[in-house]
Formats: structure tokens, sequence, C-alpha cells
């Protein structure tokens, strides 16, 4: 674990000082453990979970649609990228969202979605990211103290990880994405009024939503009334779209699968 120095005001997720649910600790030794070795890779698809694709002249190929359309995920009304509806739509159908809630960020349009089980969506909100572009975390910057991160580190991680709530050093509940990197997903803080943030969120362009250290912001309301429910008291799988490398390319089961059953987002 860092030492004091690792602390930081803005990547609330901080390790130092930590605060998680005493049961978390538990089910990691437990039957989770497994998921949370799994949090940090792609799984291979599960192509016998997905819907066969339908026979333009089978009597059945409208029932293979409905079926197939009932198992995507289901977007409504919301604007979503292809990539984020592709992605979504392969975690409820291959199950690699384990039952779980899930989300989605889209870093390219600065956006998130979070879906109960079933694959429906609960909530989409504008999101404040990572100041600079990149798909990775530099390695050990989750101990490093905020003066010594440089500009082009300040990257919000791409690719999947087992989300759970927790606490940071200051005592704020958040949702964490990746704890080694000190990554997570909490509530928009004004603290310096130059950076504007809350500007910054409510505005409709995406590029000015490039402030963070790495970190997830959204606001206070959608934490409150989409994610923190969603993650009380349990894990989520949280899926990070890239923006340098393509979304193929970290998911590939995702795309693989997707494009060889022609599945085609509906929703």
């Amino acid at each position: 674990m860092p030492g004091p120095a690792a602390l930081k005001s803005d990547r609330s997720e901080s390790r130092p000082g930590t605060l998680k649910p005493e049961w978390l600790d538990g089910l990691k030794q437990g039957v989770l453990v497994g998921a949370a070795v799994v949090a940090v890779m792609l799984p291979p698809s599960r192509a016998g979970l997905l819907t066969p694709p339908p026979s333009a002249s089978s009597t059945g190929a409208s029932f293979a649609n409905v079926e197939r359309a009932a198992r995507d995920a289901h977007f409504g009304t919301t604007e979503a990228s292809l990539e984020a509806r592709m992605v979504a739509n392969w975690a409820v159908r291959s199950g690699d969202h384990q039952q779980l809630y899930f989300v989605i960020l889209d870093k390219i349009n600065t956006k998130v979605f979070v879906f109960d089980p079933s694959g429906t969506l609960l909530g989409a909100s504008a999101v404040l990211i990572g100041a600079a572009k990149g798909d990775e975390s530099v390695t050990g910057i989750g101990g490093r103290p905020m003066a010594e991160v440089r500009e082009h580190e300040r990257t919000t991680p791409a690719g999947r990880f087992l989300g759970e709530p927790g606490r940071n050093a200051h005592g704020e509940d958040i949702v964490w994405v990746d704890y080694a990197a000190a990554v997570s997903m909490h509530r928009v803080r004004a603290i310096e009024p130059k950076e504007r943030r809350l500007e910054r969120l409510a505005s409709p362009t995406t590029d000015d939503n490039r402030i963070s250290y790495g970190c997830i912001n959204m606001p206070v309301e959608f934490f409150e009334t989409v994610l923190k429910p969603a993650f009380d008291g349990r894990y989520g799988v949280i899926y990070v779209l890239p923006e340098l490398k393509s979304a193929a390319e970290v998911f590939k089961p995702a795309f693989g699968t997707i494009a060889h059953h022609g599945a085609v987002p509906t929703s």
C-alpha cells in the first residue's frame, strides 16, 4: 500500500485511508475471488449462449429476431454510440456481466450508461474524465502524490473492471473502478472555481469534459439516484470504452461474436 504522500484531492478514490465494507473483504476471500481475478481481463466469448443467426427463408425467423432482441440491452430512446450499444448487447447476451448491474462508459462521448441486470437502462449522464487521452494507467500511479502526476498521465483506463462501493480517504462514498490505479466514479466536486467543473458537465460539448486525474466525475443527483443504488452493497461490472485503441481491439469477444452472428444493435 502506498504511503501518505499518495493522498490526492481530485482522485477521491486514492488508496491510503480508504474504507471498504468488511463484508466485501469476506466475499473476496470466498466465492467472488474468481470474479475479482476475471475483472482485469476480458473472458473468452461464450458464443454458445448467443441466439443463432436466423435464416431469411426460415419460418421461425421472426421468432428468432424477437428472442434475440429480448436479449439485447435496452437503451430506450437514449442516444448512444454504436460501440456502446454493441458492448452492452454482448454483455447481456453472453452473460459476461454475471447478472450484475453494469456500466458502460463511452470516453469519446464522455457519457455513462447504467443498466440493471436484465440490461435495461436505468439512466445516462454526461461525465468528466481524465484530462489526457489514453487507454492505460501509468504503472504505480495510484501510489503517487498528486503533484507528481504529469499532464499526459491523467488518463481514464479502458477495459473491463469489477466495480465495488467503497470510501475514499476523505470518507466520501464512491464506486471503485480500478483500485490499484486509484480510479473511481464519484460525485463532481467544484473545489477549484477556475476548473469550472459544473459548467463543463452542463455544456453540450465533449472537449471540455476532460479535466480530472483519471476519475469519472458525475452530477451529484445522478450519482445519488442512479449509480449509488446500483452498487448498494454489491459488485457491478464496468466497461470503459477506449479512445485511442479501437473498441473491437479492447472488447474482441463483443465485436467478434456479434459480427459473426449478424447481431446488429436495435435499441
